[in-house]
């Protein structure tokens, strides 16, 4: 019984030891590997970069809504946007809180690069409870305009939207617009972000 206990004992006194050596917290942060890691690709990379260049920091907003039927009297917002490069820089969170006559808004849209496509991934969440987040397309530069092509749903059918970003070093505007069915594209917000 006396070996039996004592052999208890020590498995008791090294087990701690022999635990911390293999497990880490989960958030702690990786540690060292003793043999060198191969090379990867820079996590922003130059589509990213470019985006961010013209988007990152933060913002004053105007937001002016055209008679239509989504705002029959028109409208306006003002707020704020912050815009940043997140997970080792590889995507954007675009942030955007205002209100006004046109009602609040609360929402972001997560922009990433996807090499497979070369294209831009868009995912958008707005506060909006019955359809708050969902994929919105897909986007590229036409020259110094930043397009977000998407589709919606509008009274049972598939709508065309577009994004366009236009760009100054001191601002940007974003349009909206929705195509009318015969390829022409109605403009129905227009904000101007300044710093």
């Amino acid at each position: 019984m006396k070996p039996l206990l004592i052999f208890s004992l020590a498995l008791l006194l090294m087990a701690p030891a022999a635990f911390s050596q293999e497990r880490q917290h989960p958030l702690a942060p990786p540690k060292a590997q003793s043999k060198a890691l191969p090379a990867f690709e820079s996590a922003a990379g130059p589509e990213m970069e470019r985006l961010a260049k013209a988007l990152a920091g933060d913002w004053s907003t105007t937001e002016t809504m055209q008679r239509s039927k989504f705002f029959p009297n028109g409208g306006s917002r003002h707020g704020k946007v912050h815009v940043k490069l997140v997970a080792g820089a590889t995507t954007l969170i675009y942030e955007v809180h205002s209100d006004g006559s046109a009602g609040k808004l609360d929402g972001m849209l997560v922009i990433w690069w996807d090499k497979a496509t070369s294209l831009y991934q868009f995912f958008a969440c707005f506060n909006d409870p019955a359809d708050p987040c969902k994929s919105r397309g897909t986007a590229h530069w036409e020259g110094a305009t930043f397009v977000n092509d998407y589709d919606l749903m509008l009274d049972g059918r598939k709508t065309q939207w577009r994004d366009s970003f236009s760009f100054t070093p001191s601002s940007h505007t974003l349009i909206a617009a929705m195509n009318q069915g015969d390829g022409t594209m109605q403009v129905l917000i227009t904000t101007v972000a300044t710093r």
